[in-house]
């Protein structure tokens, strides 16, 4: 009962002070992993180790306090882009096969958490 009087007390004073918090949704890793799997994402990157392609982490740090962090990764997994490997060759980076935009949304996130 204490709990729910102080969250009462908490959200009627972040209301009269104009203050919102944001809504935010949590990340289901198990859900983002298994796109990526289905995808074959795996082939070219890891969560922690170079390979093909960069980390999750790496890409986590690229894109860390960037406002359009989420958008551009969610447009890298997207629109095919071309991508430029660390050995210097070119290739047509393949696009996420779903339409499920919660699901993809979910994947940028969990990619950029690491």
């Amino acid at each position: 009962m204490i709990s729910r009087k102080f969250s009462l007390v908490l959200a009627t004073l972040f209301t009269a002070a104009g203050i919102s918090l944001p809504s935010v949704a949590a990340v289901d890793a198990d859900a983002a992993q298994a796109l990526a799997k289905k995808n074959d994402c795996f082939k070219c990157h890891a969560i922690d180790k170079e390979k093909k392609g960069p980390s999750y982490k790496k890409i986590a740090a690229k894109y860390k306090g960037k406002a359009d962090g989420e958008e551009k990764a969610i447009k890298n997994m997207t629109t095919s882009p071309k991508v430029k490997l660390d050995d210097g060759t070119e290739e047509e980076h393949k696009a996420i096969n779903t339409k499920d935009q919660a699901a993809i949304k979910n994947l940028a996130q969990w990619i950029l958490a690491q």
